[in-house]
């Protein structure tokens, strides 16, 4: 059974550490149609910042600053349920399961803790990872939205 779609958002942006401020901002933009609260709400904004950062550091190591971008699509589904997808076309992963091992990182000379996949998780209801090596990453995250207003409304099914 598929979930209607009650709304969508779409937005590309360059792959530099800049945009992750305005990832966040966009993001926490569309989804306060839901009237979420401000704990969900920096649930979304910590986990998006998460996913964004991993594409920049990751998956265009060494050519974030070259035409590379991060696509980002939101969806407010029925039932409440708050969806983002972060896309990349940079290097992929090899091992998703162990690339979302906490502590492992392709990046310990940089100090990174490798928590990134973790912290998504900790936030966020559900998260899927999908990647190929050399073609690139798609990180999808569900939040289940707690929202009183849409629920008064009745433009969610709960």
């Amino acid at each position: 059974m598929d979930i209607s779609v009650i709304n969508e958002m779409k937005v590309t942006l360059p792959a530099k550490s800049c945009n992750e401020a305005v990832a966040r901002a966009v993001v926490s933009a569309f989804a306060a149609q839901m009237d979420l609260s401000i704990v969900e709400l920096a649930d979304i904004k910590t986990a998006v910042s998460e996913a964004v950062t991993n594409c920049i550091v990751h998956a265009y190591r060494d050519r974030a600053e070259s035409g590379c971008t991060i696509e980002i699509m939101c969806r407010i589904l029925e039932g409440n349920i708050f969806l983002v997808r972060i896309k990349d076309k940079g290097c992929g992963i090899e091992d998703i399961h162990k690339a979302m091992e906490p502590m492992f990182t392709t990046a310990p000379s940089e100090e990174r803790a490798g928590l990134g996949f973790a912290v998504m998780e900790s936030f966020m209801d559900s998260i899927s990872v999908h990647s190929k090596p050399g073609k690139g990453t798609s990180v999808t995250m569900k939040k289940k939205i707690f929202s009183k207003s849409l629920m008064r409304t009745g433009a969610a099914n709960s």
